[in-house]
């Protein structure tokens, strides 16, 4: 089937669109569009002649095109110029800058980490360096927003940053040749410690995110990988193509994967899976949760209900509708809404959504603390929504997100731990004091082992030490009653905040699993996801 992009695809521009319905509505339509622009154009003519002051008209234009759009549904939206580049580089899996993750600590630009193999590592910037002047003008105080405005540009131009370092007496000043920086949708790729079981997790469903996937499996299976937890958790979604594409390496060909219904013929599509898929023999089980919408839908959706697998976490976010995104002339754009999209057993995921605070809030999940549903019980309690079946005959209910197999809440935290974690105290003590001291021994230690450091890494008393001695600088009290509630959460996070520093996200991902009830819930279900799948 020849390979096309429905969700967030570059159409034709809206402009042409717009002028082609305006030629026409009259011939084919009562509630005449031309009348109605000939409104607006009415209305806006008086504002900027009449109006007491002086108005900005396009001001005006892209709050009545925003209003215009609200009557519709929450995901078509209008994107002004200056987010549309943002919003494509997203998307396209790659943007152009110095290469380097960052936070604002105490108004300040400190790097969290340079992206392996860009301008600024090669340059030797450092975690915890702070970027106190951008081509020679104050960097402090800059606004989270602001910051890939003065960093990000072209490939080859050209930009002055001057770092304060821990030690350094005088600030360091890098000149830096912006350079492509690869944004990656894979996450994290690693073996669980033992087991023949792979875990992989996507961030998003972007350009390059089926071949991230393949080559992610590729290093599995080199690793002995035999069976599959594929994580989607707070994966907002992306391209229905890449989703497909996924789903299709698991499932054997002739089966309906996933499918559209427009208004518009040529809107509606099917796509039905195909042959020589590396993964239909894996068992696999999918993570996720309210933050699980879209194209992350598609693929959790298509494995349950084809029996291909199971689905363990919370309900997914509830996302049926296809957008397809129109460039215009100004260089802003419109993502609108052209389609509805449905799972192989014909359920439409889609939550309501007239009421749209409660719909951004989730209001219409299916919620509980912790339940095994293959029979989808209970989804019973919401009389509403409509049955469908599994390939198997197993209930499965539309209207409401994807409903996990088996239910398991995450992890909470108490307000101590928090704290320490929204005033950066966890990201500031291991990157500004501990790897400062500890960084080069470690490399010399652990190298690129990360499972080694996994198993023999401890965090010593002298770094709760220096992580109580910092929150109370910071204003925080230190509450020993709260701290023994929460301290496997807190010994954990400054460990995955250090092996983030030395192993980027697979470290850290791989430390906090001792931790993660959902992920040892699927590790323990891949068995029943075998003989759900009949790989038995």
């Amino acid at each position: 089937m020849q390979r096309r992009i429905v969700l967030f695809s570059v159409g034709a521009i809206l402009l042409g669109i717009a002028i082609g319905s305006v030629l026409t509505s009259r011939l084919v339509s009562s509630d005449s569009i031309y009348d109605q622009v000939e409104k607006f154009s009415t209305i806006l003519n008086m504002a900027a002649k009449n109006y007491v002051e002086e108005v900005d008209t396009q001001k005006l234009t892209e709050a009545a095109i925003k209003g215009m759009l609200a009557e519709l549904d929450p995901h078509s939206v209008y994107i002004p110029p200056k987010e549309m580049k943002r919003v494509e580089e997203d998307f396209r899996g790659s943007f152009e800058g110095i290469g380097v993750e960052f936070d604002i600590i105490n108004d300040t630009i400190t790097i969290v980490s340079p992206i392996a193999g860009g301008p600024s590592e090669k340059l030797g910037i450092l975690p915890g360096d702070k970027i106190v002047k951008i081509d020679g003008e104050n960097a402090v105080g800059l606004s989270r927003e602001d910051v890939p405005k003065k960093l990000r540009g072209p490939k080859g131009t050209v930009v002055t940053v001057s770092i304060k370092r821990e030690g350094e007496p005088k600030l360091l000043d890098f000149v830096i040749t912006r350079d492509k920086i690869p944004l990656y949708s894979v996450s994290a790729t690693y073996m669980v410690p033992g087991t023949d079981i792979g875990y992989i997790s996507l961030n998003r469903f972007a350009a390059t995110t089926y071949r991230e996937f393949m080559e992610g499996i590729a290093k599995l299976r080199q690793q002995g990988m035999k069976r599959l937890v594929l994580d989607l958790r707070n994966n907002p979604g992306g391209y229905m193509d890449q989703a497909r594409l996924i789903a299709d390496e698991f499932i054997p060909a002739g089966y309906k994967i996933v499918y559209t219904k427009a208004r518009r013929p040529e809107f509606e599509e099917v796509y039905t899976s195909t042959s020589g898929g590396s993964l239909e023999k894996t068992p696999v089980v999918v993570l996720i949760n309210g933050g699980s919408a879209s194209a992350s839908e598609i693929v959790s959706g298509a494995l349950q209900d084809l029996d291909r697998g199971l689905v363990v976490g919370e309900t997914s976010f509830g996302k049926g509708l296809v957008q397809r995104q129109y460039e215009l002339g100004d260089g802003s754009g419109l993502r609108l809404t052209i389609a509805r999209y449905y799972t192989p057993s014909g359920r439409l995921i889609q939550r309501p959504y007239k009421d749209k605070d409660k719909y951004y809030r989730g209001e219409g999940r299916i919620e509980v603390d912790e339940e095994e549903n293959i029979t989808h019980e209970a989804e019973k309690i919401d009389s509403t929504r409509p049955v469908f079946r599994t390939l198997s005959g197993r209930k499965v209910y539309g209207g409401g997100g994807i409903t996990p197999d088996y239910f398991v809440k995450s992890d909470t935290i108490n307000s101590f731990s928090r704290q320490l974690r929204s005033k950066g105290v966890f990201f500031e003590y291991v990157t500004n004091e501990y790897l400062k001291v500890h960084s080069a021994a470690l490399h010399q230690r652990f190298g690129d082992d990360i499972y080694r450091f996994a198993q023999e890494f401890t965090v010593g008393d002298d770094m709760i030490a220096g992580l109580k001695a910092l929150a109370t600088k910071k204003g925080i009290e230190w509450n020993d009653t709260l701290f023994r509630q929460d301290e496997d959460f807190i010994r954990t996070e400054l460990k995955a905040r250090v092996a983030y520093g030395l192993f980027g996200s697979n470290g850290s991902s791989l430390v906090y699993m001792p931790l993660d009830r959902q992920l040892k819930k699927a590790i323990e279900l891949l068995p029943e996801a075998a003989r759900i799948a009949r790989l038995n």
